[in-house]
């Protein structure tokens, strides 16, 4: 059963099941959950290397930017002030998972994802409106409290509604509504950047209301998961909505084994003091390193400040938005070949290629400006260079997308058991966003301090989690959600936890 730490397709025998409409477009409607992340992750980058914006908001660094003889490209954009517009988003999503896991528990995913939608819709409208730093931070942290609800949900109910057959494919059009946000994102701020005076950046950031109203309307009218509805107590409605997701009468075992799974989750009082017991560990340690590994890529000082970055690395205001705009495209389209290949060729595959691709792009991208600009900072780059610097910086882009991109959030969500699946979701969420937070706010300074070497750091680390794929993660593919157990039993570090 067992060949290198994976379990074969065969070890597990499938659920009756078949991709009904009605899965298809409620896990359609859930994952546009995505949209609110992604809008924001591509919005704050082009908007904080708006003129107008820098110049209201943070006059030192528009003062820093415009200096004719500041010859320094590494540094141009540090400050403490302006990275904290973008991280204090993250800080406050991890707060916020933690609450969204006992909603997401006690009253369903649905209603998680609503109020994550309607907490991200008055955070736009007050960002939209900010006269001052203070206001513009208060919007950033409503909108962190609503990605924190919504990532902490829309994973765990995609992977429950998802016959597990197509599991992997429906759960990565999570990160496929990302991807969407980050690229419509980067299409509005080029267009916002033409528009004169102050109001530019207050169509970006109020026009995050559109995937906010999206996602708060669509959860308003998303079923229950089957899985939820046990947990829940309503047996019934549990059993009419599972054989209508699995589009067959043939569900006796899968009710079964979920309602036996409920049974033993009630059974647990504490499940945030329960996740550390060593029956779980496999699971604790992939919902902590996955989400921190999948930080220390670098993805995010791409998507975050890719306008900022394109800028300082020597690109012009038009260039450097439509790099990122380029960059965009690349992450929509790289992410179809994971929802493709996802359930055929497995996690595991994904996830070493990609991690291969990442590291040799990062290396590249450091030597080639750090042959151009060395540690002064002193250069601008010619039209040729600074476009194979794109080239590498989207390959990289491309080996994210169908790779940690989709797999930071597809794996975690479908490892956990019912009884502790809130608590491990959450844990992910908040691992997730306390790195994003921490590289946010660092990113600028340590560019500053450590110049192009910062891209070799972040390869390093690219190394080092791909070994970590290579010898601890187990392949999950096709294996139903509820029979998960079966694969950490198989492997061959992790089944040393689970023997009595």
């Amino acid at each position: 059963m067992a060949e290198g730490g994976v379990v074969s397709p065969g070890a597990n025998e499938d659920y009756p099941a078949r991709l009904t409409v009605f899965v298809f477009f409620a896990c359609l409607v859930a994952a546009t959950g995505g949209l609110i992340f992604g809008y924001d992750i591509g919005i704050s980058g082009g908007v904080t290397s708006m003129d107008s914006f820098l110049s209201k908001f943070f006059p030192t660094v528009y003062q820093k930017e415009k200096e004719e003889y500041s010859s320094n490209q590494y540094c141009k954009f540090d400050s403490q002030l302006l990275t904290t517009f973008t991280s204090s988003l993250y800080l406050a999503a991890l707060v916020a998972s933690f609450f969204a896991s006992t909603v997401t528990r006690v009253l369903g995913r649905k209603w998680s994802m609503f109020g994550g939608g309607i907490t991200f819709l008055t955070g736009s409208a007050l960002n939209a409106f900010a006269d001052d730093v203070a206001m513009l931070i208060a919007g950033r942290i409503l909108l962190g409290i609503g990605v924190g609800f919504a990532n902490q949900s829309v994973p765990v109910y995609l992977s429950e509604m998802a016959p597990a057959k197509h599991r992997g494919t429906l759960n990565i059009g999570f990160q496929l509504m990302i991807t969407l946000g980050i690229l419509a994102a980067n299409l509005i701020n080029y267009a916002t950047s033409k528009m004169n005076g102050a109001i530019g950046w207050r169509v970006s950031l109020g026009l995050a209301a559109v995937p906010a109203a999206i996602i708060t309307v669509g959860s308003f009218f998303l079923p229950d998961t089957p899985n939820s509805l046990i947990e829940r107590g309503y047996d019934a409605k549990a059993r009419f909505m599972l054989n209508r997701v699995r589009g067959t009468e043939a569900i006796n075992e899968e009710f079964a084994d979920i309602k036996a799974a409920s049974e033993e989750a009630k059974l647990v009082r504490h499940p945030w003091r329960n996740i550390f017991e060593r029956r779980y560990r496999p699971q604790l340690i992939m919902s902590v390193f996955i989400p921190l590994f999948q930080q220390l890529t670098g993805i995010n000082v791409i998507m975050f400040y890719s306008p900022v970055l394109f800028k300082t690395i020597g690109f012009e205001d038009d260039a450097s938005l439509m790099s990122a705009l380029i960059t965009g495209l690349v992450n929509v389209f790289a992410t179809f070949v994971s929802i493709f290949t996802v359930d055929r060729v497995g996690r595991r595959s994904l996830f070493l290629e990609g991690g291969i691709q990442m590291l040799l792009c990062q290396v590249a991208v450091g030597t080639l400006i750090g042959i151009k600009f060395g540690t002064s900072g002193e250069g601008l780059l010619s039209r040729g260079y600074a476009a194979l610097v794109v080239v590498f910086i989207c390959i990289y882009v491309a080996g994210f997308a169908w790779s940690w991109g989709p797999l930071g959030w597809l794996v975690p969500s479908e490892i956990f058991p019912l009884e502790i699946r809130s608590a491990g979701q959450s844990i992910n969420v908040s691992v997730n966003m306390l790195f994003t937070f921490i590289i946010a706010q660092a990113f600028l300074a340590l560019l500053c301090r450590l110049k192009f070497i910062l891209f070799y750091v972040f390869g390093g680390w690219v190394l080092l989690m791909t070994v970590f794929i290579a010898l601890f993660l187990p392949e999950t593919k096709g294996v139903p959600i509820e029979e998960m157990l079966l694969v950490w039993k198989a492997h061959w570090f992790w089944s040393r936890f689970l023997t009595n």
